[in-house]
């Protein structure tokens, strides 16, 4: 009740309102006729396009890489983020496509997939990341993951209608069960997470590659960071990084050299 009024206040004085959950602003009419009274917007984030169409599976023009998680809430909007900054700063030409509500607010156009019609996630997806110039990268943020019991439906539409030619798998250092199911769900070892995810990516393109690990070690001194990126790249034999912590350029190199 407290936040209701705070709302109404707020664009009864003139004050936009944008929101990202499944549940809408517009759909509550106490709200619109505040938000008419005081001239301000209600901004629904989380609302797809109208006419979606079912996937196709048509290889596209154009470069694709699609950050993919060990769970939710591991960096993948970040990861994507930070990639698409180094590979513009080097003069590649290269789209940041969102796919969440935060990544919308940020990019300002996007598709919010998880609130895509099961069937047509992967047609989302293909129309999100359209033919383009042969050296153009669309780097399109992942949702969810393939192991999370609860949410791995839209990672595989989005695995499925990207068809990206190269994903970075991001993790959480300190993630030891899948995100509110930890008792139940234990991560599994990096490669099998790979292979996992790399046989999916590989049903809609046969080329798919994992590039690198982006790792979220925020909890981690400088020394516990170095010594566990160290050794998780011996383990998955794969260019490992912190994206805040030390950069992403090297994971941005190994793109750019896998994928010609």
């Amino acid at each position: 009740h407290a936040r209701g009024v705070v709302l109404l206040a707020g664009t009864r004085a003139g004050i936009d309102i944008a929101s990202g959950l499944h549940s809408r602003l517009t759909d509550i009419p106490a709200l619109v006729d505040a938000a008419a009274e005081g001239g301000a917007r209600l901004v629904d984030v989380r609302i797809p396009p109208p006419d979606i169409p079912v996937a196709r599976g048509r290889l596209r023009s154009g470069k694709r890489v699609l950050t993919v998680g060990t769970d939710c809430a591991v960096g993948k909007k970040y990861t994507a983020l930070a990639l698409h900054r180094e590979l513009s700063n080097r003069g590649i030409p290269s789209t940041f496509r969102a796919t969440g509500q935060t990544g919308i607010m940020i990019a300002g156009s996007g598709i919010p997939i998880d609130a895509v019609v099961a069937d047509f996630v992967s047609g989302a997806a293909e129309i999100l990341s359209p033919d383009n110039e042969d050296n153009h990268w669309d780097v399109i943020e992942g949702q969810g993951s393939l192991l999370h019991p609860s949410y791995a439906g839209v990672t595989m539409g989005l695995i499925h209608g990207s068809q990206p030619d190269a994903v970075v798998l991001c993790h959480d250092a300190e993630r030891n069960g899948i995100l509110g199911l930890e008792g139940s769900f234990p991560v599994p070892p990096i490669r099998e997470v790979i292979d996992i995810v790399l046989r999916a990516a590989r049903i809609t393109n046969a080329n798919c590659r994992c590039v690198g690990i982006s790792v979220n070690t925020s909890q981690m001194s400088d020394e516990q960071r170095k010594r566990y990126l160290a050794e998780l790249e011996d383990e998955a034999g794969l260019p490992c990084v912190d994206p805040i912590a030390t950069g992403i350029s090297r994971i941005a190199d190994a793109l750019v050299e896998t994928v010609q």
